[in-house]
């Protein structure tokens, strides 16, 4: 079955090239030209992948990157024409699972997404039938990718639950940044290990009742974080 991929980008130019390029190899490709049309194709059709521009007419990008990631975890990459590391950082900590530079080059495009959908593919394909975990308050469903505290559901992006199921899968084990780095963004991705810290952040605001003060993921100084069992 082809991949659906949703693009989004004002510039009718780059979109038509990316569309053309991605259908060459087999894809399923939807456009959007300003952030509540992509907003709503997000919210009417399933897709494999989202391609979302930053700097978009009606709503920005990270704008857009929010508000779906409050009704689903589809893989979404960012495009920026803003080289600044903290531009990258914040489209992904508004729940973006990678970011492209522009000017790019569509065959450095095209690998990026086959290597997010190949890696959300090996794990779909390792979801075992009842993998539900529960430690204290929290309990996780793998399969359905949902966690909740005290019986209050919270709502993670997809690389915050990578993180989360890989430390809580493997109690009392410390990661390092850059291993974390490796297991959940992959070996070809271009980020540094900040990209880590903002989502340890993030994920600690969501899940701790005090932050400052973590019940379940605790940082090593000097060495990396762990799930305390």
């Amino acid at each position: 079955m082809a991949k659906k991929i949703l693009v989004v980008d004002d510039e009718k130019l780059i979109v038509k090239g990316i569309r053309f390029s991605l259908e060459q190899d087999g894809m399923e490709v939807t456009c959007a030209y300003d952030g509540e049309e992509a907003l709503q194709y997000a919210r009417s059709q399933n897709f494999d992948l989202i391609l979302l521009d930053i700097m978009l007419p009606k709503m920005s990008g990270t704008e857009v990157c929010q508000q779906i990631r409050e009704f689903s975890n589809v893989p979404i990459v960012m495009l920026t024409a803003k080289s600044e590391d903290m531009d990258k950082i914040m489209g992904l900590e508004y729940g973006a699972d990678d970011y492209i530079t522009k000017p790019f080059n569509i065959l450095e495009v095209k690998a990026r997404i086959k290597a997010i959908m190949r890696r959300t593919s090996d794990r779909e394909g390792k979801k075992k039938e009842g993998n539900i975990l529960e430690r204290g308050e929290m309990r996780m469903d793998c399969d359905s990718r949902r966690v909740s505290i005290a019986g209050k559901e919270v709502n993670l992006t997809a690389k915050e639950f990578d993180v989360l199921e890989l430390l809580i899968k493997n109690p009392n084990k410390v990661y390092s940044r850059e291993k974390l780095l490796g297991l959940i963004w992959g070996s070809d991705y271009p980020g540094d290990v900040r990209t880590v810290d903002v989502h340890i952040r993030r994920l600690r605001e969501k899940i701790e009742t005090n932050p400052s003060e973590p019940r379940y993921v605790h940082t090593k100084w000097g060495v990396g974080y762990f799930f305390r069992a």
